[in-house]
């Protein structure tokens, strides 16, 4: 079953959102027939990076909000972020345009490395404070999670994934996808926001139950004609 994720690397709650995620995959017992799939979503396309600027700086300039407001935003992310285990740093938080970094993600899908690539993604901004717009910095991270530094040069020069990028974020749309993290089970459920693991537990449970009774009762119209039984009976 297909568990498609649309979400963005400078998103905190998509960070949270696959924590949360993750953990109720990690205790589903098929969770070796869910097929997870990263979506690409951007949440500023235009962004030009300035490592010189604060991440609270960028909240006050890009939503309008004064210094207190911008201070409350971060901490209440902070805080939420830990209660699933993650210990976000915002003093580091380099604020970068993520259009590469969705490139490395969706190269990293042709070799089974997607969620990998996504994970390490996500830590290298909120967590370590790498800028992931720094050509460097994305061999680095794409070498970690077994990417080679040939592919990760010719396709953060060729962009040879663009037109996926493009193509996803167009399928939002279609799909009235406002905002991130969105969860989408089988096509037929979705999941907005932050969820708690409870709640993607019981989406997970509910899409997979449908689609295995889906996919195992399968009925065929069948033509007749001279076989072999498994007994060697031929007539």
């Amino acid at each position: 079953m297909k568990v498609e994720i649309w979400s963005d690397i400078m998103c905190p709650f998509c960070y949270i959102g696959k924590r949360n995620f993750d953990k109720a995959l990690e205790q589903f017992s098929h969770r070796d027939r869910i097929e997870v799939i990263w979506k690409s979503f951007s949440l500023a396309p235009d962004l030009k990076t300035d490592a010189s600027i604060h991440s609270k700086q960028y909240l006050q300039d890009r939503k309008g909000m004064n210094s207190e407001q911008a201070q409350n935003a971060i901490d209440h992310v902070t805080d939420y972020a830990k209660a699933t285990g993650l210990d976000f740093d915002y003093d580091k938080v380099i604020v970068a345009n993520t259009h590469k970094g969705h490139q490395l993600i969706h190269l990293a899908g042709q070799q089974g490395l997607q969620d990998a690539m996504k994970e390490r993604l996500l830590k290298a901004y909120f967590i370590d404070g790498l800028n992931v717009d720094d050509t460097n910095v994305l061999v680095q991270l794409g070498v970690e999670v077994g990417l080679t530094e040939e592919a990760i040069h010719t396709e953060l020069r060729e962009e040879n994934f663009a037109a996926f990028i493009e193509q996803d974020i167009a399928e939002a749309q279609q799909l009235g996808v406002s905002g991130v993290p969105f969860f989408v089970f089988d096509r037929k459920y979705a999941v907005s926001g932050a969820q708690p693991e409870e709640q993607f537990s019981e989406v997970i449970d509910k899409a997979y139950s449908e689609w295995h009774a889906k996919h195992n009762s399968l009925e065929f119209e069948v033509m007749q004609g001279q076989s072999c039984d498994a007994d060697g009976n031929c007539d």
